[in-house]
């Protein structure tokens, strides 16, 4: 399965429909296979990240907040959006690997993040 995580910098982006930058990652087994990839996309665009969610078989995203529309249009197209997740990035996919991630969770911060 393909998780994408929306992105800003090494944090999930505050918002789905502005966010310019995604991580994707390929989970098998409960177990990420190869290192995950960024992708910039050329603007921020939430159809844009529809399309691509759909083009690239996502089966999770996570994001901060989103739209209605957009939340309603994925889940409709079956796909898992975890949302409204604060955090870094990193964090949030290791918990979604680990099936530990839900809609609303502020993730602890690291030792790295306090020297920010």
């Amino acid at each position: 399965m393909k998780i994408l995580i929306t992105t800003q910098r090494d944090f999930v982006a505050q918002r789905f429909d502005l966010t310019a930058e995604v991580v994707i990652a390929n989970v098998e087994n409960g177990q990420l296979v190869g290192k995950p990839r960024a992708i910039i996309m050329d603007r921020p665009s939430a159809e844009d990240l529809c399309n691509m969610i759909m083009e690239e078989n996502i089966a999770i995203v996570i994001c901060g907040g989103i739209e209605d529309r957009h939340y309603q249009f994925l889940t409709w197209k079956k796909i898992r959006v975890i949302d409204f997740i604060i955090g870094d990035y990193e964090t949030a996919l290791q918990q979604a690997i680990a099936g530990k991630l839900h809609p609303g969770d502020l993730l602890p911060l690291s030792r790295s993040d306090l020297s920010l």
